[in-house]
């Protein structure tokens, strides 16, 4: 087991005590700034005097001036903004007859922005409009900006979605020279390029996707071999010959790093004419892609694996759902390869977890929308057989590919590189845990990593269908690193491989790119070790986390829409989290998660929290509220501006869903 490396002190570190050094700004809501160093996560406190343009999030170079000997608390100032996190804001124009004014909406302090007046895009004033910042240098008192969009009052959940992609960081719309850039891009495929690549087209291939899905980046190709055995191809769009190093589409992609997924919209990390168009695998076209050709057999044994660049030409479209009835019903088009495909996929899934890969799967939801977005409906996404048809296959590609960069060395050194790597559990943070599920009479063994995974595997059989499931499931993820982009390889624990990476996703993840980029520099023997890897992995890895959030806020805030139809209903919910201030609970109908404050306990009981047992505990009554415990709750605000459900707890009786529906009415 790994040891933890602690950090004594975030305030400093001896060998970044003074000098120029490398953060990101964070502004509290008093507005008072923190560097938090990249190296260490130690600060440095920057007084709003100093930010020298810095806004929330950037990325900056700060000088320390000064460092308390004491406590090693240091001060500074900003010397540079290397990277704005965020250019587009959302707000509000004050126009007059000279001059206008863009007042954002933020709770982090930041100066009003200038616009002139041949750059407000007809808006009138009071108008919330979407503005670019293009400029503010360090003489300008005030950024200059431009209007970008209008909001019209109408169309509040766009504007709220588009709030959260903007106060994430990325772009709303691309630059208009980036668009001309792709414009630009040739759709026909040329004879040459032809030339160049092992042709597929004359081989059965396929896409397998969800219903809604615009884009089809990755498509399995299968043909049977003379001797029992089977050539299955993994295709993955072949983004990096579009888009190379050094071009504005280039620069745009990095910045963004990845697609971000709304349950009404997709923020797209590329240009549609490419992620929807050219690179787009779709059906009865010629595509050109990046490829993993296997040949295996239907015991998911693997004896070569063929890296390269291919045309291809996929035969027909399939859904999940699709897919998933061939595999119930055993017939369908193309029934043979899809069924073949279906067995060797959970051939191999059986073999990853009898080498430690963890069986963890958290529970996806998605929104029925009507034509506004608004949320109609709730709908539960299962991941079955199909998606782990899917699952399996791009799996073994990335982890092949990983494996071959791994195995190349430039003058004595690994390649730099993109791993996807994911770190053994810490002891400090599963001790807890144990204690936890040793209450439902779950044991872990700590002797080994593999060990671990194996008490989680068997734990995660054992509580199949019982009422502590979705607790112990919780709490186990909540116990697990992170996992991240790093040229520092560790392995991936979660999936029990040694090398990983993404090679799968190119349309929307940028590490992908990279991948791809790499791996041609390896089949081409003419490797060009990029010294900013470290630097690119920690853009993919911040803009991920990032996306992440903005998808988690977009989410909630559908659930807070959805629920402003069930105001005064009382609903059955199970405890999805405690803290000292109240419970969280998930509405089992609707999978909605809201509040119960412990203000409104205290006609009950004096309710305190007790830590070790993820619980709240009455002093008098030695009434329990515990994570997984089912209770009733009746909805009692939805607030969609803090993005915020406040449930009450209700004691349950035979009649609670009729006055439930009663009190709607």
């Amino acid at each position: 087991m790994k040891k933890k490396k602690i950090n004594k002190n975030r305030t400093g570190s001896n060998s970044f005590s003074h000098g120029i050094i490398k953060g990101r700004l964070e502004i509290t809501r008093s507005g008072m700034g923190y560097v938090i160093i990249e190296k260490d996560g130690s600060d440095v406190m920057v007084k709003p005097g100093d930010f020298n343009t810095a806004l929330n999030g950037d990325l900056v170079r700060v000088k320390v001036t000064k460092q308390n000997p004491r406590t090693g608390k240091r001060e500074g100032k900003i010397t540079e903004v290397v990277t704005r996190r965020q250019t587009e804001f959302i707000g509000y124009l004050q126009l007059s007859t000279n001059h206008a004014f863009f007042i954002p909406d933020s709770d982090k302090p930041m100066p009003d922005l200038f616009i002139p007046l041949s750059s407000t895009m007809g808006a009138k004033h009071k108008d919330r409009v979407v503005v670019r910042m293009v400029k503010w240098e360090r003489e300008d008192k005030k950024p200059v900006g431009e209007v970008i969009g209008v909001l019209l009052p109408e169309d509040r959940n766009d504007a709220a979605m588009k709030e959260l992609i903007a106060q994430n960081g990325f772009p709303l719309v691309f630059p208009d020279e980036v668009l001309e850039e792709a414009a630009r891009l040739p759709e026909q495929i040329s004879e040459e390029e032809i030339n160049r690549r092992r042709d597929f087209r004359s081989i059965l291939t396929f896409t397998i996707d969800p219903v809604d899905a615009r884009d089809f980046d990755d498509a399995l190709s299968i043909r049977f071999l003379s001797d029992g055995w089977w050539e299955v191809g993994v295709h993955i769009a072949d983004v990096s010959h579009y888009i190379q190093p050094e071009t504005v589409l280039d620069e745009e992609a990095y910045r963004r790093a990845t697609s971000v997924y709304l349950p009404d919209r997709v923020n797209p990390m590329l240009p549609e004419t490419i992620s929807n168009e050219l690179c787009s695998l779709r059906p009865h076209e010629d595509k050109l892609c990046f490829s993993a050709v296997f040949e295996i057999n239907q015991r998911g044994e693997v004896r070569s694996c063929w890296l390269g660049r291919t045309i291809i030409h996929s035969d027909h479209r399939f859904t999940y759902e699709d897919v998933q009835e061939i595999i119930d019903s055993e017939s369908g088009t193309y029934q043979q390869e899809v069924i073949t495909l279906h067995h060797m996929a959970q051939k191999l899934r059986k073999k990853r977890f009898a080498k430690g890969a963890i069986r963890f799967s958290s529970q996806e939801i998605r929104f029925k929308l009507d034509e506004k977005g608004k949320p109609i409906g709730v709908v539960v996404k299962e991941s079955k057989e199909s998606h782990q048809l899917i699952e399996e296959f791009m799996l073994l590609a990335n982890r092949h590919v990983a494996e071959k960069v791994a195995g190349i060395e430039v003058n004595h050194q690994p390649i730099p590189f993109p791993y996807r790597i994911h770190d053994q559990p810490d002891k400090e943070r599963l001790a807890p845990f144990m204690v936890f599920a040793k209450k439902y009479g779950h044991t872990f063994n700590v002797s080994s990593s593999k060990a671990i995974a194996n008490s989680f595997n068997q734990m995660l059989d054992d509580v199949v269908g019982k009422p502590e499931q979705h607790v112990l499931e919780q709490l186990g993820i909540r116990t697990m690193s992170k996992a991240v982009y790093s040229p520092k390889n560790i392995g991936h624990y979660g999936l029990a491989f040694d090398l990983y990476c993404h090679f799968t996703s190119p349309i929307r993840r940028y590490p992908d790119i990279l991948v791809h980029r790499i791996l041609q520099q390896v089949l081409d023997g003419k490797v060009r070790p990029d010294k900013k890897m470290d630097e690119k992995c920690i853009q993919c890895s911040e803009r991920e986390r990032a996306a992440m959030e903005c998808e988690r806020a977009g989410n909630k805030y559908k659930q807070v829409e959805f629920m402003q139809d069930h105001l005064g209903e009382i609903l059955d919910g199970v405890i999805s989290g405690v803290a000292s201030f109240g419970f969280w609970v998930e509405t089992i109908d609707y999978k909605c998660e809201g509040l119960v404050s412990i203000l409104s306990l205290t006609d009950y009981d004096d309710f305190r929290l007790q830590e070790d047992d993820f619980c709240l505990t009455g002093r008098r009554s030695g009434r329990v509220f515990r994570m997984g415990d089912k209770v009733t709750i009746r909805v009692v605000a939805a607030n969609l501006d803090k993005r915020q459900l406040d449930y009450e707890w209700v004691i349950k009786n035979d009649n609670h869903k009729k006055e439930g529906k009663k009190q709607k009415n």
